[in-house]
C-alpha cells in the first residue's frame, strides 16, 4: 500500500486501550528521531506522552512553533464477536480500513508522523519549528496526565506553541468538508442536596431533599445562560444523572446527587457559570454541596486567523471543498493548548465510525491526509 498505510496498521494493530500505549510512542519517537527530531518522552504516572520537535533553533520558546496534536489511546472495542473482523487486526473491506482506533485516531496520527518526514526531507533548513505531541490519555475519564500535564510543563519551561493542528476526524461525508476552529467548554459539577430522613407517613418530621430540589432544578433548566454569538450556539445545561432513595418506596430519602454539565461558548465564563448556578441554588434556600470540574475552557481561533485560513485553503486546493468552519461536537486536547496562546484547528478524516463497532477509515482518503499535513507546514513556515 503506503507508508501511511503501514504505520496505520502497525498501529491499530497494538491494543492500545486507554491509557495503555502498548508501544506507539516508543516506535513514533525512534522513527522521527531517525530523521532528525529531538524526542522527549514524558511519563506521568501511568500515561505515556511524546513530544518531539524540529528546527535550526529548536529550543524551547525559540521562533514560530507549528504543532500537530493526537493520541494514541483508543476506547474499548466492546463485545469482539460484534465485529466483522478482529478489531484489533486491521483489515480491508471494500475500500475501507477496519479496525479500533483507524478513524479515531491512529490514521491522523500515522498521517502526521508521514507528513512531517516528508517536510523534513524536502526542507531540512526551513524556517521555524514544527513539532509532533502525542498522548496516550485522551479517551480516558480524566486527562490528568496527557495534554493536560504537558501543557503545565510547557508552560515551566517557557514553551510557546503559535499553531496547532489536532487530527481529531472532523470530516462528514468526505476529507476536508469540516474542520473545527473552536470547541464548547465543558463545566461538570456533583451536586448534593441534603434533607432529613424519615417516613413518607410522616413528612412534616422529615425534609425530602427531591422535593426541594424539584423548584431549583426547574429554574436551572429555565435559565438563558446567554445567547451564544457568531460563532457559537446558546450555553447548554443538562442533568445527566439524579439518584436518591434507599430502595424502600416507604422511606423519604436523607440527600439527592445529581450530575450537572455546562457546555459553553465563549460568551460565558466558568466562573460566571459557577456563580450564577450556585446563586440560583441559594436562592431556593437548599442545603447543599457542590463539587466542580472543568474540564476545559471553550476556545477560538477567529476569522482571519492565520492557521484557519491556511487550513480552509489547502482543503479547497488539495480536496476540491469548501470546508464547513464549525465549533461544534465535544471537547478535544486542543482546549489545553489554545490558553497557550496558539491559534488551534481540527482536521482529520470522517467520523462517522468513531467508537462503534467496525471503526474504518477510506484508505484513499488516508492517503491523501499526509499531503495535506504537509502543505499545512509548508504555507506556515516556508510559503
Amino acid at each position: 500500500m503506503s507508508e501511511v498505510f503501514d504505520l496505520a496498521t502497525d498501529l491499530i494493530r497494538r491494543r492500545s486501550v486507554t491509557p495503555e500505549d502498548a508501544g506507539c510512542l516508543a516506535s513514533i519517537g525512534e522513527r522521527l528521531g531517525r530523521v532528525g527530531f529531538r524526542i522527549e518522552h514524558l511519563r506521568y504516572g501511568d500515561v505515556e506522552n511524546l513530544w518531539a520537535t524540529h528546527g535550526a533553533n529548536n529550543a524551547p520558546g525559540q521562533g514560530p512553533l507549528l504543532i500537530f496534536l493526537g493520541h494514541t489511546d483508543v476506547v474499548p472495542s466492546g463485545p469482539e464477536e460484534a465485529w466483522q473482523s478482529p478489531p484489533f487486526e486491521p483489515t480491508v473491506r471494500n475500500g475501507r480500513l477496519y479496525g479500533r482506533g483507524a478513524a479515531d485516531m491512529k490514521g491522523s496520527v500515522a498521517a502526521m508522523v508521514v507528513a512531517l518526514e516528508r517536510f523534513v526531507s524536502m526542507h531540512p533548513d526551513h524556517p521555524g519549528r514544527v513539532g509532533l505531541l502525542l498522548t496516550s490519555d485522551e479517551e480516558g475519564p480524566t486527562n490528568l496526565d496527557g495534554v493536560r500535564r504537558v501543557a503545565d510543563y510547557f508552560r515551566s519551561i517557557g514553551e510557546r506553541i503559535h499553531w496547532c493542528v489536532v487530527g481529531e476526524p472532523s470530516a462528514k461525508e468526505k476529507l476536508g468538508d469540516l474542520i473545527r476552529v473552536g470547541r464548547r467548554g465543558s463545566l461538570s459539577a456533583t451536586l448534593t442536596v441534603r434533607g432529613v430522613q424519615g417516613h413518607v407517613a410522616y413528612p412534616e418530621k422529615a425534609l425530602n431533599p427531591i422535593h426541594a430540589f424539584a423548584p431549583a432544578l426547574a429554574a436551572l433548566a429555565a435559565e438563558r445562560w446567554d445567547e451564544g454569538n457568531a460563532d457559537f450556539p446558546p450555553t447548554s445545561f443538562q442533568v445527566s444523572n439524579l439518584n436518591a432513595g434507599t430502595g424502600a418506596n416507604n422511606v423519604i430519602p436523607g440527600s439527592l446527587t445529581a450530575l450537572i454539565n455546562f457546555r459553553y461558548s465563549t460568551a460565558s465564563t466558568a466562573d460566571d457559570l459557577r456563580r450564577r448556578a450556585e446563586a440560583i441554588l441559594a436562592r431556593h434556600g437548599l442545603d447543599y454541596a457542590i463539587e466542580w470540574n472543568l474540564s476545559g475552557e471553550s476556545f477560538l481561533t477567529p476569522p482571519g486567523g492565520h492557521l484557519r485560513e491556511v487550513v480552509v485553503s489547502v482543503c479547497r486546493d488539495l480536496c476540491g471543498t469548501e470546508p464547513e468552519q464549525s465549533t461544534g461536537g465535544g471537547t478535544s486536547d486542543g482546549r489545553f493548548i489554545a490558553p497557550l496562546g496558539a491559534e488551534v484547528v481540527e482536521l482529520g478524516p470522517v467520523n462517522a465510525t468513531i467508537h462503534k463497532v467496525d471503526e474504518c477509515v477510506d484508505v484513499a482518503e488516508l492517503e491523501r491526509l499526509p499531503d495535506l499535513y504537509r502543505a499545512i507546514c509548508e504555507r506556515m513556515l516556508v510559503m
